[in-house]
């Protein structure tokens, strides 16, 4: 792995800084543009060794792989590489401090663990994954300045190369084992994830024409949750109380948006309106759905297959097999097939309450797509989901906003169509009322007996509380799931204790 270790140099405009750790070991992160250059670079600032430390660097790796034997259950499981990472990282700094015996207990551990980097990690690589501003990380061949995604400022080259393709390819083997999988010249493919849930795509040269490639989706290490999504403009407290009824009242929902629009996380948050008191089950690709603490909940992931082909263990077999689970909510990550769609609207005519994600931009794209080729949900089974709740993603500002709000009306000639009760508005940065409701709210009358008084009051209480979190900054799924159970079990008192403030 090579580095350029100069903070830009001459003619270079410094934008932000800031440091990123694992433990002891800790980087420099200087953000700028380079003169004459139109894209920002991303400069990582590693403390480097003298060449006797090199080498002894490099004689401890040898002795470390003699005395700690690898077994291939440890290699093939995710849970126990963080454990055998561990064990490394303890047995490396007995071996520093026996080799080095001058040397402080904070300089052993940093030794050691740049020596786990490079054994077990993906070297400089690791510390793009301990930065929680990146969320996509492409190593686009040898000897090529890897790319980072950046949530403040987009995409960036770095100072980070990796020396050669066979490097990247270790890499990317290494992740493959890690997963139960492999990645070879018969296999060149690989969609795999890390033990912290990031997912990650590995191509082989010649499928990927400039060299072997690793792309890493960063998985948040912090949910989002409503409050944040207050704050930061992604929805307003209006709407989200409309949604809070809706999730607390079993309404089907599903949330459409173009690639990295926020869909997925949007669900995250919504999932956090679910009473305490209730069994949930959710699929997905790759596991991102992350619920408070208290909930029943059960996640379930896809198995790819083998290299044989054997074992593999799909979405719509998740789904099936989540009916027999007894649940009485189902997440769903994304419907790509028709037999996805079908299962997933089963369930919602037998009762269950069910929330997925589809790709489409618009209230109206999406009943499309769920009713033409080739996924063709009949009519009569899109009646039974109520709201469709669009995510938009505006690259030029870096900003993600609910785009839409609509619900799906039964008509007299056997169809649906859909009325979209709020669109956002780009030039005011709003999210307005566009049509009133003629389902959702009178149908959540019907189940609750709630008169229109009662349920404008209800809004306006789950208004002033979401207001009253995003005031106080209450922005952790837990803490937020608190709140909202201390208000299923008892209303009045949350919103005295709000009064009181």
């Amino acid at each position: 792995m090579k580095k350029d270790a100069r903070q830009g140099g001459i003619g270079f405009a410094i934008q932000d800084s800031y440091t990123v750790s694992e433990g002891t070991l800790t980087a420099k992160i200087t953000i700028g543009k380079k003169e004459g250059e139109k894209i920002r670079s991303y400069i990582v600032d590693i403390p480097q060794w003298d060449e006797a430390t090199e080498a002894f660097v490099e004689d401890i790796k040898t002795d470390l792989l003699r005395k700690i034997t690898i077994t291939s259950q440890e290699a093939s499981n995710l849970k126990m590489s963080e454990e055998l990472k561990d064990k490394f990282l303890a047995m490396g700094k007995k071996m520093v401090r026996e080799g080095m015996p001058n040397i402080g207990d904070e300089k052993a551990e940093l030794i050691a663990r740049r020596i786990n980097q490079e054994m077990l990690g993906l070297g400089d690589i690791e510390f793009f994954l301990r930065d929680d501003w990146i969320e996509e990380i492409a190593v686009n061949g040898a000897g090529q300045a890897v790319w980072i995604y950046h949530r403040k400022y987009g995409w960036m080259k770095t100072n980070i190369t990796v020396d050669t393709e066979n490097k990247i390819w270790n890499y990317a083997s290494s992740i493959a084992r890690g997963a139960g999988r492999q990645i070879n010249t018969q296999s060149p493919l690989l969609d795999a994830y890390l033990s912290t849930g990031d997912r990650v795509n590995a191509t082989l040269f010649p499928i990927s024409y400039f060299g072997n490639t690793i792309t890493i989706r960063k998985f948040a290490r912090k949910p989002w949750t409503i409050t944040d999504y207050i704050k930061t403009k992604t929805i307003n407290a209006e709407v989200a109380a409309l949604l809070w009824l809706a999730m607390q009242y079993e309404a089907n929902v599903l949330v459409s948006g173009g690639t990295g629009a926020g869909k997925t996380s949007l669900l995250n948050v919504l999932s956090m309106f679910i009473p305490q008191n209730q069994r949930v089950i959710s699929i997905e690709q790759t596991r991102e759905i992350t619920l408070p603490s208290h909930l029943q909940w059960v996640p379930l992931v896809v198995r790819q297959a083998t290299s044989e082909a054997k074992g593999e263990i799909g979405m719509l077999d998740l789904m099936i097999n989540s009916l027999r689970m007894r649940p009485d909510r189902i997440i769903v990550g994304e419907i790509r097939r028709a037999e996805e769609a079908q299962v997933l609207f089963e369930a919602m005519h037998t009762g269950h309450s069910v929330y997925a994600t589809l790709h489409a931009e618009t209230v109206a794209e999406t009943v499309r797509r769920l009713t033409s080729p080739p996924i063709n949900t009949p009519a009569v089974m899109m009646e039974s989901l109520h709201l469709i709740i669009t995510m938009y993603r505006d690259r030029k500002n870096n900003i993600r906003r609910v785009f839409e709000v609509g619900e799906i009306v039964p008509t007299d000639r056997e169809g649906v169509t859909q009325r979209v009760l709020f669109r956002w508005r780009p030039f005011r940065d709003e999210l307005v009322s566009s049509e009133q409701s003629v389902r959702l709210l009178a149908q959540i009358k019907t189940y609750t007996n709630m008169t229109d008084e009662e349920m404008k009051k209800d809004l306006e209480d789950k208004k002033r509380i979401l207001e009253w979190m995003a005031k106080r900054n209450i922005n952790s799924i837990d803490e937020v799931g608190k709140i909202i159970s201390a208000y299923y079990d008892d209303a009045a008192s949350v919103l005295r204790m709000i009064g009181k403030e």
